[in-house]
């Protein structure tokens, strides 16, 4: 009867607690070195018990390096935005660990064809990324990193002697640890002693933005190749440090599901994968069955999730000599919640994240010299492919936006592709490019296949059913001016001196102190964060809204529209503190000012007239919260604050709707679902004298309840619903009805203020929704329009292609006093589209001029 009852207990206090020891996931037939502390000894529970908090996981990881020197060492990658630590652990056998530098150069020559040939790989070892949890509520990999640390740290034997001999492992405990963090406490604080599995509970249910995302509300898993973030930049650092052959991703996917591993849909792997790339990773594919056959967990291949677009952890290894591994774990989101495969609970989804990553480290090992052999091999199948190629270089820069350049070729060395000052200008097309303002890369070198994604346009697919983008070429997103160099019009002789780092931007006030004026043009980047400081500091500004020639200190000189004036008197202090702070701005954004001497111009309009118009220092709210597209905002958010250090309040609905709105002046709303507004507060709001902007889906919102003026068209239906259509059809017909995202040109009104500081009347936009506008019946209120044939890259469908020609980009509305600005596109498109920000911040400083 006492057992009975003991069993009883036990039972119950299992129920209670979710707790599992060490044993429920390690291999039992391992023995453990007792000097290396348990994770439990670090973070005061048990592994699965709760939710380890980013804080604790990094407590563990330094207690298991400190404790096993020999077999790890500690690096910190760098900081996130909120001060967390990136840190890696490298791992390896102490034998290897003594001589790390010398492996680590040694594993590098397989990169660069001109020595790899002489390389023996005979005993070199293998180097694989293990990486946790990019998406912060996902985070059955960061908890398993615990365990995957105990064991690398802990186990003695042949078996572990001889992974670590041949495997060099760098260890990601965490992705995403602002992420991590914010989801953690979440789950933590609400879960209940007595497990409560209904999904329907807070505890299964974020509140917004939840903790996916990163400080700013972003997908670092969609960051890998233009590596925006700071948690992007300091891991491709490292990733280019040691050039690994395998990396994985641990993931979470619905609850209702099992376990995913690739390969992904066999017809949506990006064309520029070699085949042989499918073939490993098919082959390290039979390591995870087995193991997860071992434990009789589910799991499934080839369906759902591809190897598309090249910001992904998982397909980013792919053009870079190796192999990326995606796992996907179907999601207790707590710690423990009902499913359609039963009861799912968080120790379980740990166990198969740590199994696989173990797999992971058994196939490589098994499959060593058959992944280096295939680095070297892919660096110099690259180049070969690459002099045969048409294209043989790209020319690029845009001289009257070197802000934007230089973010370009940051960007570019970050991916450790050469880049080039050009020896002398470079005329291609009728196209010039000058060449103190343009750079050169030639397409033979080892990261060819990195230029290409980066610079090529796509417009064949073998499907049409995507995962995420469908199109994502960076000189249209950064808007810059760009062109192919064919094996004619490319020759080494245009090379001139490698760039190794950025250039400094050459910072000016152009003829010194004034007692007049000073002009700043528009077209630069960062113009509208220095005309921000400038109002910051109580300065008084105008805009020019034409053009005009009139004499500088380097002699008569053309400004267009949006040129920038700062008048010298009626303001609030003195020419010489003006002067001062005019200097300061230059020198921290990177730009020129001009100054005057005179208000007269030799041609157009005159420094006093009506058409320099008064303007008006923003103060902006974005609507934020439960409906909202957190990552739309997110990247406002990140516009605002990081590139133009302007602040922005964000106001969920019930604030908005009981808040005293006359204290802003400029309103944003992206893409979601505002039920929840006040739509008469809205709509008063504006008419008495504010700026309402309008993006993306906001735009159908905002049309379907009366508060703009504008006319959406309505979509073709690709069937026939008078005929049947086979069932097994559906997801195929639907799917490719589906804007994932593609790049469209729009014709541009350069004489419109939403326009000024565009030099090109094409004007690339990133557009991943059906929100099609038609143009407006006022002639002069339609600033941006898609033409006959608008795409330039992507997948688009039969039906969305009828629907965007012609169709409207960008729609003005006067309403009473204000204005409502409607963007049908996403001109902050995650932080790269960069070709769109002047739109954005027009939108913001210019409104009054519309």
């Amino acid at each position: 009867m006492r057992r009975i009852v003991f069993i009883a207990v036990v039972l119950l206090t299992a129920l209670q607690t979710n707790a599992q020891d060490l044993s429920y996931y390690l291999p039992t037939d391992v023995t453990y070195d007792p000097a290396i502390p348990k994770p439990k000894d670090i973070i005061f529970h048990e592994v699965g018990e709760w939710h380890v908090t980013h804080d604790r996981l990094v407590n563990y990881m330094k207690a298991v390096a400190a404790a096993a020197p020999g077999r790890i060492k500690l690096e910190t990658m760098g900081f996130t935005y909120e001060q967390r630590p990136q840190l890696l652990l490298i791992i390896t056998s102490p034998k290897n660990q003594q001589r790390l530098e010398e492996i680590r150069q040694q594993h590098l020559l397989l990169s660069d064809p001109a020595r790899s040939a002489s390389v023996n790989i005979d005993n070199m070892p293998i180097v694989v990324w293990i990486g946790h949890s990019i998406h912060g509520n996902e985070p059955s990999g960061a908890n398993a990193a615990l365990l995957s640390a105990y064991y690398l740290a802990a186990a003695q034997g042949k078996q572990i002697d001889e992974l670590l001999d041949n495997v060099v492992i760098l260890f990601d405990p965490s992705f995403n640890p602002d992420g991590l963090q914010r989801f953690s406490t979440w789950a933590n604080q609400h879960k209940s002693k007595n497990l409560v599995t209904d999904p329907n509970s807070r505890e299964f249910n974020e509140v917004w933005p939840g903790g996916r995302f990163n400080h700013y509300w972003f997908d670092l898993n969609r960051d890998w190749l233009p590596s925006v973030h700071v948690e992007s930049q300091h891991r491709l650092e490292w990733f280019h440090k040691w050039k690994p052959n395998i990396l994985t991703d641990h993931h979470e996917q619905g609850s209702n599901a099992t376990f995913f591993f690739q390969p992904g849909v066999p017809a949506r792997v990006n064309p520029l994968t070699p085949e042989k790339n499918q073939e490993l990773t098919n082959k390290l594919a039979k390591f995870h069955a087995k193991a997860l056959d071992k434990i009789g967990s589910l799991y499934f291949t080839k369906e759902n999730y591809d190897d598309f677009y090249y910001g992904k952890g998982s397909t980013y290894p792919d053009i870079n000599g190796a192999i990326g591994i995606l796992f996907e774990q179907a999601s207790s989101r707590g710690h423990a919640q009902e499913t359609a495969n039963g009861i799912l609970r968080f120790p379980f989804t740990i166990k198969n994240q740590f199994v696989t990553a173990l797999s992971t480290l058994e196939g490589a090992k098994e499959l060593r010299k058959e992944f280096l052999t295939w680095q070297r091999d892919f660096y110099s199948n690259t180049l070969k492919e690459a002099a045969a190629a048409p294209v043989q270089g790209y020319v690029f820069g845009d001289a009257n936006d070197k802000n934007k350049t230089a973010l370009f070729v940051s960007m570019l060395l970050r991916q450790q592709v050469a880049v080039y000052k050009p020896k002398n200008d470079i005329t291609v097309n009728g196209k010039i490019f000058k060449a103190d303002d343009a750079f050169v890369v030639p397409m033979q070198q080892t990261q060819n296949k990195v230029l290409r994604t980066i610079f090529e346009k796509t417009l064949n697919y073998k499907d049409s059913i995507f995962y995420d983008i469908t199109a994502w070429t960076l000189p249209l997103a950064f808007g810059l001016p760009y062109s192919e160099l064919s094996a004619v019009q490319f020759n080494n002789n245009l090379l001139g001196q490698k760039v190794t780092g950025d250039d400094a931007i050459n910072s000016n006030v152009y003829g010194g102190k004034s007692n007049y004026g000073y002009l700043l043009q528009w077209s630069d980047l960062l113009a509208p964060a220095a005309l921000y400081e400038l109002q910051q500091n109580d300065i008084l500004t105008k805009v020019a809204t034409e053009q005009f020639e009139i004499p500088v200190s380097t002699g008569n000189k053309n400004f267009n529209p949006g040129t920038i004036l700062i008048t010298v008197n009626n303001q609030s202090i003195d020419a010489d503190k003006l002067f001062a702070l005019i200097s300061d701005v230059a020198k921290k954004y990177h730009l020129s000012f001009y100054a005057l001497q005179t208000g007269n111009a030799v041609s157009g309009i005159d420094m006093g007239s009506r058409k320099v118009a008064a303007l008006i220092k923003p103060s902006i709210a974005m609507i934020t919260g439960p409906g909202v597209n957190a990552t739309d905002a997110g990247e406002v958010w990140h516009l605002l604050d990081q590139r133009m250090n302007i602040p922005a309040t964000h106001l969920e609905p019930s604030i908005f709707n009981r808040a005293d709105l006359s204290r802003y002046n400029t309103l944003i709303m992206v893409g979601g679902n505002y039920n929840e507004l006040n739509k008469e507060k809205l709509k008063a709001w504006v008419s008495n004298g504010g700026n309402l902007i309008f993006l993306e889906e906001a735009v159908q919102w905002a049309a379907q309840n009366g508060i703009n003026s504008v006319t959406l068209k309505k979509l073709k239906s690709p069937v026939d619903s008078a005929k049947r259509t086979p069932y097994g059809d559906q997801e195929e017909i639907d799917g490719a009805q589906q804007m994932s995202g593609a790049i469209f040109a729009a014709d541009a009104d350069l004489t419109h203020p939403l326009a000024f500081g565009y030099n090109d009347k094409t004007v690339s936009f990133f557009k991943a929704n059906r929100v099609y506008m038609e143009r407006s019946k006022n002639p002069y209120a339609t600033p941006f329009y898609y033409k006959e044939n608008p795409l330039q890259s992507g997948w688009l469908s039969k039906e969305n292609s009828d629907a965007i020609k012609n169709s409207a980009a960008v729609i003005v509305n006067v309403v009473g006093s204000g204005r409502i600005i409607n963007i049908d596109n996403n001109p902050n498109f995650r932080a790269f589209w960069l070709g769109g920000s002047k739109l954005m911040m027009n939108a913001i400083l210019f409104w009054k001029n519309n």
